[in-house]
């Protein structure tokens, strides 16, 4: 009955997208929480909106490349920026990262000010447009991801705290271009939060299962009750995770 009523080839894309944006973010969300730096991924996000929105206000095609050249330029040296400043000023890189964030999206605001569709852009950039992906928009980013999957799990004990960022910086550029900041977040911090006492392989294992749940229920949901996707999936992803994470501490002694 169900497939009756939902459009599997929109629903099918969606969930490859966010099992694909998991991917990536399951094991760097863990990372980010070892780093104490959580909000990371919203100010890297909204810098990487920021390139977006700036190619926007010079009028270059939304899916050209120079797009996403601005996008990933403007994350990447943010990305580098943040590691020196952690070298330096360690004890203060947490609100260094919040101050970058506001800068951010206010300078979006700024930057959308006289556009008559600013709104419409602002409020893809937070929420996504998950529901327009395709098989064939997803096929280079799911290539990507791969690429940087390999060099995170191979190489990132050989090449130092750098490539944390910089491969973070990648991985957000693209991420929030199809599930939106708030998304981004979401698949970051929420299922590594959830598996916060589990060992690193249960952890990254459940944090699949608690991230690839979670988009399936709010997708379907999404569909059913014409409710906002973005917005359905991070709820089923708090909802879930907070389940799944009281099951793990009713396991694991205190």
């Amino acid at each position: 009955m169900m497939s009756g009523l939902i459009d599997w080839t929109i629903v099918g894309p969606a969930l490859a997208a966010g099992l694909i944006i998991l991917s990536t973010h399951v094991p760097l969300g863990a990372i980010v929480l070892e780093r104490g730096i959580i909000f990371i991924d919203l100010a890297i996000a909204q810098i990487a909106g920021l390139g977006v929105i700036a190619a926007y206000s010079m009028d270059w095609d939304p899916g050209g490349l120079e797009v996403q050249i601005a996008a990933v330029s403007a994350a990447l040296l943010a990305s580098l920026g943040l590691n020196w400043t952690e070298k330096r000023w360690p004890q203060i890189q947490e609100p260094l990262i919040g101050i970058l964030f506001i800068l951010a999206a206010t300078g979006g605001i700024l930057l959308l000010a006289g556009n008559p569709h600013g709104s419409e852009h602002l409020k893809e950039l937070l929420v996504g447009q998950i529901l327009w992906s395709t098989w064939g928009s997803l096929a280079p980013i799911a290539a990507l991801y791969a690429v940087i999957l390999a060099v995170w799990f191979l190489f990132r004990n050989r090449l130092g705290s750098w490539i944390f960022y910089v491969t973070f910086a990648i991985v957000v550029t693209a991420s929030v271009q199809i599930v939106g900041i708030y998304l981004v977040f979401a698949s970051l911090i929420i299922p590594a939060l959830a598996t916060l006492r589990l060992r690193r392989g249960n952890r990254l294992l459940i944090g699949y299962v608690i991230g690839g749940l979670s988009y399936f229920v709010g997708i379907v949901a999404s569909s059913l009750l014409d409710l906002p996707t973005g917005a359905i999936i991070v709820w089923s992803m708090a909802v879930i995770s907070l389940i799944a994470g009281f099951l793990i501490s009713k396991k694991r002694p205190a």
